[in-house]
């Protein structure tokens, strides 16, 4: 299979030949739009991979172009640009899927194959002709199940005559679609592949006449005995003809999506990255020294337009390279850096001290990776924290703890900065994906008539809540005074750390934020109102819960012991045992004194509430009650459970 590549990065260019050629696939290389638009209209591709940023015709202006003069050919955009503006633009403009940097080489691949056979007549993984059987996922093939021995071009040639094994190729056709427009391999070049994959084929079983000739026309796969000889003349007759044996069971389609790069190919594929960083390295450094320059020109105020760009295309490239590597915190300094100097108005002097922190970050990582680790290679899944702080201690020590968790994070250092950060739409959505959790760091007053930096806070804090109503926002100041917890909680807060808090508990705070919020949580309800226990799972349905109900509360003990709930919803009158005594008796047994213990009765009066307090009762409700106020006073209580138990694992032992 042929593929066009259309990007000016010579790495990602490096990387990409080498995992495009390690799965057999033939590739093209031109550095800007207008050689792309002169390769894909001249040849023939199976698929064109397009970065966005090029040299003298943008990706999507490509793109767009190749759509409009009424090409097919699947496209896939390869960019650094994780926007949804990009994403919908580049969709818009024809392109059938769209990758963003940094990738996982084994997912851009399994994208490659999708569109490959999204684009083929041959829709199916697995690829059989009789016997022959080829797993374009593996590159294993085997006749009759004696695996075959192929070189590169032997498996490419196999291959495509699979893929459209009702079509006669002629040689000029095989040199078009098996060699890149670099080579110039003669028509005898061709002739030795063809009886070279024949001496294996026969080797393995098959007959002498496997690959068939029709002489003045070309090479074809010739059909079994039990099969018709005649060849298709249209393409309707071509996809019609089921004797072209795509064949896939669902073991063998299962283990094709399973498949992932054995251990010795990620070794390779790591030794080869570690080399290559060798000689990145001081390019990647050699690029700062212009940043470090776009810096000084914005503080005196001498930055041009066209310097601004220059840098804006630096801090994209860098971007790109350091996400191919896996340095994922340094890649995302490089993307911040990228947004501000892409910005819609040109910077200004005040931008200078965020901008001097980045590069200054940026560089320090760079000149300090010496090794490219097997963990920092991408794989996309890490979750994202914004802080929104302007203590630099205070972010250095949360950026290490947070790679160690596996928490990547992205970073505003100083708060008036940050301000703009949320007021700038082009800012807040170039982030590599949405936050999943943020965090402000109230800043230190240094007079109490100085209030201006903490009114500026607390309106980050309420345009974070407003552009993210659903995300948990962690606010820490150095005061824990009543006024500010209120004025957190009042603007929308999740949750108000204290400092100075250790570092290590901050993501510990971070990581419970985190945890699956679709987990169903599991409710036992203890009634012996039938209709009522048949009416609450009903009730408590649209919060997700997981509701087991039990009418006899002489089964009490043995079923709570099997569900094991997050909850336990009593009746106070039940026949033999009460709900009082139910609850008397769970709180004298230490694996269950903390599941939270709600009552529900039909008794109104303050008695009957005080004495199931008294007995252990975390909350007490009414008959009858709405589905959302029980499940909230559920929820409510779930909360605090999960709040305390972070908070004693934190606790040192002996405290």
């Amino acid at each position: 299979m042929k593929i066009l590549l259309v990007e000016d990065d010579d790495l990602l260019i490096k990387v990409l030949n080498r995992n495009l050629a390690t799965h057999h696939y033939i590739v093209d290389v031109v550095k800007d739009g207008e050689m792309g638009w002169t390769y894909g209209s001249t040849f023939e591709y199976d698929l064109i991979v397009l970065d966005i940023m090029l040299p003298k015709l943008d990706g999507i202006s490509l793109c767009k172009r190749f759509r409009t003069e009424g090409y097919i050919t699947p496209i896939l955009l390869l960019t650094a640009q994780d926007t949804i503006t990009a994403k919908v633009q580049g969709l818009d403009a024809g392109a059938d899927d769209y990758v963003v940097k940094p990738f996982d080489s084994i997912e851009l691949i399994a994208r490659i194959r999708a569109l490959l056979r999204r684009g083929s007549s041959n829709p199916f993984p697995l690829l059989t002709w009789g016997d022959l059987l080829l797993n374009p996922s593996t590159c294993e093939v085997t006749y009759d199940g004696r695996p075959l021995n192929l070189t590169t071009m032997e498996y490419d040639l196999l291959e495509l005559l699979l893929r459209d094994c009702q079509h006669v190729f002629s040689t000029e056709e095989l040199l078009d679609r098996l060699w890149s427009s670099e080579e110039f391999p003669s028509q005898a070049t061709v002739r030795s592949h063809i009886r070279r994959v024949r001496h294996k084929l026969l080797a393995a079983g098959a007959p002498h006449d496997f690959i068939a000739t029709m002489h003045g026309r070309g090479y074809y796969l010739k059909a079994s005995s039990t099969e018709s000889t005649a060849l298709p003349t249209t393409p309707q007759e071509n996809n019609s003809r089921l004797a072209c044996g795509i064949t896939a069971s669902r073991e063998t389609l299962s283990d094709s999506l399973q498949h992932q790069t054995p251990p010795d190919s990620q070794q390779q594929y790591l030794a080869f990255l570690n080399e290559t960083w060798t000689t990145t390295k001081p390019k990647s450094l050699d690029q700062m020294t212009v940043l470090l320059q776009t810096v000084r020109d914005l503080q005196t105020n001498q930055l041009t337009p066209q310097q601004q760009a220059q840098a804006q295309q630096i801090a994209h490239k860098l971007a790109g390279t350091l996400g191919i590597f896996g340095l994922t915190k340094t890649m995302h300094i490089a993307r911040q850096l990228e947004y501000w100097l892409g910005g819609r108005e040109p910077l200004q002097p005040k931008h200078a001290p965020l901008m001097k922190t980045l590069v200054t970050a940026l560089q320090q990582d760079i000149d300090h990776t010496t090794l490219i680790q097997m963990s920092q290679i991408p794989n996309g899944q890490s979750p994202l924290l914004l802080i929104l702080s302007s203590d630099a201690e205070f972010n250095q020590s949360v950026v290490c703890v947070a790679a160690s968790r596996g928490i990547r994070i992205e970073m505003a250092p100083v708060l008036d900065i940050a301000q703009a950060l949320l007021t700038n739409e082009f800012i807040f959505d170039g982030l590599a994906q949405d936050p999943d959790v943020i965090l402000l760091r109230l800043p230190s007053i240094p007079s109490e008539s100085d209030t201006t930096q903490v009114s500026n806070f607390w309106e980050i804090l309420q345009t974070c809540v407003q552009r993210y109503p659903d995300l948990p926002i962690v606010v820490m100041g150095d005061r824990g005074e009543l006024s500010d917890r209120l004025e957190a909680i009042r603007r929308g807060g999740k949750l108000f750390l204290a400092a100075p808090t250790p570092p290590e508990q901050v993501i510990d705070a971070v990581v419970t934020l985190l945890r699956d919020p679709q987990v169903p949580h599991k409710v036992m309800i203890l009634d012996d109102d039938q209709d009522w226990l048949r009416t609450l799972p009903t009730l408590l349905k649209p919060w997700g819960f997981k509701v087991t109900t039990l009418a006899n509360p002489q089964q009490f003990w043995t079923v709570l012991q099997a569900v094991t709930p997050d909850a336990l919803v009593l009746d106070v009158n039940m026949p033999q045992i009460n709900g009082f005594e139910l609850c008397q008796i769970l709180r004298s047994d230490p694996h269950w004194q903390r599941l939270p213990v709600l009552f529900l009765s039909v008794l109104t009066d303050s008695a009957s509430q005080n004495q199931a307090f008294t007995v252990g009762a975390d909350d007490y409700l009414c008959k009858p009650v709405m589905g959302g106020e029980l499940a909230n006073r559920i929820l409510r209580r779930l909360q605090r459970v999960r709040a305390w138990a972070g908070a004693s694992s934190r606790v040192p032992h002996g405290a």
